[in-house]
C-alpha cells in the first residue's frame, strides 16, 4: 500500500476532489474529520483548548467553538502555533491508526486530505504522490468570502495565514486545476483516479512488510530454539 497527499489551500475546492474521489471508492483520510473527532468534548486535547484559550471558545453545550478559536488563530500566529502544538500529535496518532487499518484491509493506497501537508512537512517523506488543488487567488478569495460570509480583509487574513497556493503547487506531482468549472475539475480526478488504480507501486511496499514480517517470524523461531537448546 502507498500514501497519496491531497492539500490545497483555504477555499480552492480540496473539499470536492476529496469528495469526488470518495464516490470513486478512494479510501479518504479527511484530517479535518480527524481533528474534529480528537477534540471531542472531554477529551484530552479538549481539556487543552479549554485551559489555554479559555471558556470563551466554547458552545452553550460545552463543545468547542470552531469558528471562534479560527478567528482567534488565524488573527495571531503565536495562539496557531499552540493549538497545532496540542492537536497535531494526535491528528497523526489517530490517521495512523486508520491507515494501519486499511493496509489490513488490502487497500492499494490510501489518499491522506491533509489541508497543512506542506506547513507541517512530518507526512511528506511518507507520500509516494502529493496533490494539490489549485485556483487563481482571486477566485480563492471571492469563493473563501462568499463560503463564510467574511470581509475583504478577514478572508485575505485566513489565506495569508497558509503557504501561498503558488508555492504549494510547485511541491507537488500532481496539480488540480480548480479555477473552471465543476466538470472540467471531475475530468481531472477521473484521470488521478486511474493513474493510482493502475499503478504498481504497492506492490514495493507489500514486498518489504512481508519481508519484515518474514524477518521477525525467523528471529522468533531462533529465540524458541535457543531457549530450547
Amino acid at each position: 500500500m502507498f500514501l497519496v497527499g491531497l492539500t490545497g489551500g483555504i477555499a480552492s475546492g480540496k473539499s470536492t476532489v476529496s469528495s469526488q474521489l470518495k464516490e470513486l471508492g478512494c479510501p479518504v483520510i479527511d484530517a479535518d474529520v480527524v481533528a474534529q473527532k480528537v477534540v471531542e468534548f472531554q477529551s484530552p486535547a479538549y481539556k487543552l483548548i479549554l485551559q489555554h484559550f479559555g471558556r470563551e471558545v466554547l458552545l452553550e453545550n460545552g463543545e468547542i467553538d470552531r469558528k471562534k478559536l479560527g478567528q482567534i488563530i488565524f488573527s495571531n500566529p503565536e495562539k496557531r502555533r499552540l493549538l497545532n502544538s496540542i492537536t497535531h500529535p494526535l491528528i497523526h496518532k489517530e490517521m495512523f491508526r486508520q491507515i494501519l487499518l486499511y493496509f489490513i484491509k488490502g487497500y492499494r493506497y490510501v489518499i491522506l486530505d491533509v489541508p497543512l501537508l506542506f506547513e507541517t512537512r512530518r507526512l511528506t517523506r511518507f507520500l509516494t504522490h502529493t496533490v494539490v488543488v489549485y485556483c487563481d487567488p482571486a477566485t480563492q478569495l471571492s469563493r473563501l468570502m462568499q463560503r463564510d460570509a467574511l470581509s475583504h480583509e478577514e478572508a485575505q487574513q485566513r489565506i495569508a495565514a497558509q503557504m501561498p497556493l503558488k508555492e504549494k503547487r510547485g511541491l507537488a506531482s500532481h496539480v488540480m486545476e480548480n479555477s473552471g468549472s465543476r466538470e472540467d475539475t471531475h475530468r481531472q480526478v477521473l484521470r488521478l483516479h486511474t493513474k493510482l488504480e493502475d499503478s504498481m507501486e504497492f506492490l514495493v511496499v507489500r514486498a518489504v512488510a512481508v519481508a519484515a514480517v518474514a524477518g521477525l517470524c525467523g528471529l522468533f523461531l531462533c529465540t524458541v530454539k535457543l531457549l530450547i537448546s
